[in-house]
């Protein structure tokens, strides 16, 4: 590997694992770095290319997949990842194990459940190169399994109480998204189902710690609030039916009549 393309390595390591990680300079360093792979074909390795320089490549995509969801940058986390599965897959016999591996596989879990791809979710599950009796095992893994089951049961605060259970901070980036995802869902059934509700059991509901969180939260989804009184009132939506102009409709058919007698 060349000598300016080890020397951004190292820089790039300082900066992430620095706390907090300078994300501004990490954006920065993985802009130059990937350049230097793909000039040196790391990016997209074909071949028999030196195990080492692999090595390298992927602790570099690693770092990129991590830095994105701190940057809050979900799409930027997409292309990290399909980069990784090379190395994930073609060259996994001979690279050493990577402590990042699980923990990235695990976070593209979540953001497939934040963005209901089920499916693609349980084809993923499955492709994972661990023995289905190990996959409790792996916190990393575990994590995301049990948030799906709790999805699919509904039990919302399990979800809600899984943030604190995180293996590592950048989850709980995807479980905020999921949160979000549900807040809009119990919101859409407090609508149907009451017009007004106490401040304090809407909070509840909703899974939020403070009244200026619910609040916010009110205001975008239009929600009338009575601070004196303490409650939020529901906007409803109604369905007007219009009505039946049954005089015209009476007179057009008579006049159709007499139009089809003069015909005959």
């Amino acid at each position: 590997m060349a000598s300016q393309l080890a020397t951004l390595y190292k820089e790039l390591q300082r900066a992430f694992d620095s706390k907090p990680s300078d994300l501004k300079k990490c954006g920065t360093l993985l802009s130059q770095l990937k350049i230097g792979l793909i000039e040196a074909g790391l990016l997209l390795p074909q071949g028999d290319p030196n195990p080492q320089d692999l090595a390298v490549a992927r602790d570099i995509l690693e770092i990129g997949a991590f830095w994105s969801i701190r940057a809050k940058d979900v799409p930027s986390f997409d292309r990290y990842f399909s980069q990784l599965w090379t190395f994930y897959t073609d060259y996994r016999s001979v690279l050493p194990p990577s402590k990042r591996e699980f923990p990235v596989r695990g976070l593209n879990l979540i953001r497939l459940l934040t963005q209901n791809r089920i499916a693609d979710f349980h084809t993923t599950l499955e492709s994972l190169p661990l023995p289905s009796d190990e996959i409790n095992s792996n916190p990393y893994i575990r994590h995301p399994v049990n948030l799906e089951r709790w999805l699919m049961e509904g039990s919302y605060s399990k979800v809600w109480n899984a943030r604190e259970e995180a293996p590592t901070e950048e989850y709980k980036y995807f479980i905020d998204s999921l949160m979000g995802t549900i807040r809009n869902e119990i919101a859409r059934c407090e609508e149907a189902a009451y017009e007004t509700l106490p401040l304090k059991d809407a909070a509840t509901l909703l899974f939020f710690t403070s009244q200026s969180e619910l609040l916010r939260f009110a205001e975008q989804r239009g929600w009338e609030i009575n601070l004196t009184a303490g409650t939020i009132s529901f906007a409803r939506k109604t369905n007007e039916q219009e009505a039946i102009p049954k005089d015209k409709l009476i007179v057009a058919n008579l006049l159709y009549a007499r139009e089809l007698e003069q015909i005959v």
